[in-house]
């Protein structure tokens, strides 16, 4: 049964249960709707506790509605019939109430959560914004720049912050289910609360909404829901809430069609399956209870710092005493950090570095589960490392490499038990990157690529199963990326024209501004190794910053000047003669946002269709997420793949031919040009 009733004396308690989450599917809102109907008419009964089965009160919209004209009883309906009851409704939360769980819950006459339980309304991170009175009710019951916050930002809070808000009545302790009984016997003798649909809003002053707004905008950046959210609570805030409501519906109806939208739910399913692909199903992952790093440097200590977030103990292991101190203190600094910041407690702090074990023995790895080597960029090196390893750790114990473009099936090559190695590309820095490649060998077991995907889950990282080639998914693509930059450059484009169109477009910073910031050093490191592979990389501009030392910021000069102690980009005369240099007796042309974005956007697309050719990604989406997880790509246009299907794989082709006749790109490769029969990328690699 979807719910259920019972009666504790006068109060009945109407239980959900619609696993795993209680979604709020059709015939969840349908049964809701006819409990109100039996309990009004059932005169024993004086309050109503609304409480759900399972892990968590109800969670939100049942995703498999997505998407499809919704079935009545809708929602909004659905929470007026609560909030009309006749009896005092109390939402008894635990686990999370999001968005339409949280709209049911206010539509409650009372709400009551345990200590652990979350409320919000993110559905601006599906970008919408809530739909069945959230933006309406909410500035009523706890005023308008909370609800601004909440909504707005999508991000939950605490029951405890909730009690602050007023936005839960009281944090039970104990039994949910009976503190939740009590506490409706106690308000059922009372008269029933204004309901929150009747209540005014709260003032404010005259410049709050502006300054609201300006706030908004700057953290949205190019996303509309934020900003549609706003202006719905501020319609709510001087209207009536049957307009209020009617505002609110339009819009939600309006963004439910949105290209964002579709993007963003694209984005949603593709993170909720990527931490259990099929391809594992019903495979055990070995037990992780230990792990152990090899190497202290910044990506070593980030590595670190994110498995002890996870609650595991760690060995940190150095070739000395020296680098192991140099090591610790790494760590150290990003807990200090997170303490300045005010994201961790020093006695949390003090804790998590408790959990390090520092020392240049790798005796100490000798039952240790996992060992991740976090060590310079070269083979040898590694190979070095895990020599020693294999003579040294358990032989069921899981070896993983750190590595961003080396062959993991070359690092591993010698090791004893080789099917308990694979590759995990972490991104800089550790603790905070949330994608996580992961880099099978041809002799990896099923099981330990199974407990690659589990440690993700473990350390909150967004998993991908990238195949072995230069660069795996995301430096692969990030290669064509600069190497379209270039081309741009060569062909009448400023580097900072380049950088603003691709900000424009909705990342966060330009290739040029990003090669400054993290070194040019270090893809002309790449370089290197693909030439003495045979490889002809371009990158004419580059290889002579390089040459003459502009290796970004660190130096003062890149791609841009750099004042003493300013990361300010200026506009460098040096690079413009390199590049006028290089540039001279080829066809200029002047650019416009929208061609530059093309013109480095879809040749990465096209890259990708190779890579789902040659199946060193699995799907589609995988790409989408590593670009958006790794590299910053705007989360609401989809990640690639999905932005070029939403635009027309029939008109990508065409811009790229037109590219390529101009010298300016690599033709369409044979993938993408089926992909355009087949009416996307869905079968491209199967």
């Amino acid at each position: 049964m979807t719910v259920t009733i019972a009666r504790e004396g006068s109060i009945a308690v109407v239980t959900v249960d619609n696993p795993p989450v209680n979604a709020l599917s059709q015939a969840l809102r349908q049964a809701l709707v006819e409990a109100v109907a039996e309990l009004d008419a059932d005169g024993a009964v004086k309050a109503v506790v609304l409480i759900c089965a399972g892990r968590t009160f109800i969670a939100g919209a049942d995703v498999g509605e997505f998407g499809k004209p919704p079935q009545p009883p809708h929602l909004p309906d659905v929470v007026a019939r609560i909030e009309g009851a006749s009896k005092p409704w109390v939402a008894a939360i635990h686990g999370s109430a999001l968005g339409g769980g949280l709209e049911v819950a206010l539509g409650c006459a009372y709400r009551v959560a345990v200590a652990s339980a979350s409320l919000g309304l993110p559905e601006v991170r599906l970008g919408i914004i809530p739909g069945a009175g959230g933006t309406v009710r909410l500035p009523r019951l706890i005023g308008p720049a909370a609800a601004v916050d909440l909504v707005t930002g999508g991000s939950p809070v605490g029951a405890k912050k909730a009690e602050g808000l007023e936005l839960v009545d009281a944090v039970i302790d104990g039994d949910l289910r009976a503190g939740a009984i009590a506490f409706a016997g106690d308000v059922a003798a009372k008269p029933l609360p204004q309901p929150i649909s009747a209540r005014a809003v709260p003032a404010v002053e005259d410049s709050f909404w502006e300054s609201a707004e300006k706030a908004v905008a700057a953290k949205a950046k190019r996303e509309a829901a934020p900003l549609r959210a706003l202006a719905s609570i501020r319609n709510a805030s001087r209207t009536d809430f049957a307009a209020g409501m009617a505002f609110e519906r339009e819009t939600f109806l309006e963004l439910r069609g949105s290209a964002q939208a579709a993007a963003l739910r694209h984005v949603f399913f593709a993170e909720r399956a990527a931490p259990r692909p099929p391809e594992l199903s019903g495979v055990t992952p070995r037990a992780i209870r230990s792990a152990a790093v090899i190497g202290g440097g910044t990506m070593g200590a980030g590595i670190a710092a994110a498995l002890r977030d996870a609650g595991l103990p760690v060995v940190l292991v150095e070739r000395d005493g020296a680098a192991v101190e140099r090591g610790m203190a790494n760590i150290r600094a990003i807990y200090d950090g997170a303490v300045k910041r005010g994201r961790l407690v020093q006695a949390v702090s003090d804790e998590r570095m408790a959990g390090v074990a520092g020392g240049d023995d790798y005796g100490l790895l000798a039952d240790t589960d996992l060992v991740i080597e976090a060590v310079f960029e070269d083979l040898a090196v590694k190979r070095a490392v895990f020599e020693r390893l294999s003579g040294i750790c358990r032989p069921d114990a899981v070896l993983a490499t750190n590595t961003s473009y080396l062959d993991p099936a070359a690092i591993s090559e010698g090791i004893g038990h080789p099917e308990r190695f694979l590759g995990l590309h972490f991104f800089s820095p550790a603790h905070v990157m949330k994608l996580l490649e992961i880099v099978p060998t041809g002799t990896t077991a099923p099981d330990v690529l199974a407990t690659g995907f589990a440690l993700a889950r473990l350390l909150g990282k967004i998993p991908v199963r990238a195949g072995i080639c230069d660069g795996f998914i995301g430096n692969r693509i990030l290669k064509v990326t600069r190497a379209q930059a270039e081309r741009l450059l060569l062909s009448g484009a400023a580097p900072s024209t380049v950088d603003a169109a691709m900000r424009a477009f909705g990342l966060p910073m330009g290739p040029f501004e990003a090669q400054d910031l993290g070194g040019l050093d270090i893809a002309a490191f790449q370089r290197r190794a693909a030439r003495e592979r045979g490889e002809t990389p371009f990158a004419p501009v580059a290889d002579r910053l390089c040459a003459a030392g502009r290796l970004g910021q660190k130096t003062g000069g890149g791609w841009y000047d750099y004042m003493p102690g300013e990361r300010t980009p200026t506009p460098s005369e040096a690079v413009a003669a390199i590049i006028a240099e290089e540039a001279a007796g080829r066809p200029q042309r002047a650019w416009d946002e929208a061609a530059i974005a093309d013109a480095i956007v879809l040749p990465m697309v096209n890259e990708a269709a190779r890579i789902l050719e040659e199946r060193v990604a699995l799907r589609a989406a995988d790409v989408d997420l590593v670009k958006i997880h790794g590299y910053g790509f705007p989360r609401w246009r989809g990640g690639p793949m999905h932005y070029a299907e939403a635009r027309g794989l029939c008109e990508v082709v065409a811009v790229l031919d037109r590219l390529c006749a101009d010298g300016l790109a690599e033709p369409p490769c044979a993938g993408l040009r089926r992909a355009v029969e087949a009416g996307g990328f869905s079968l491209l690699a199967g």
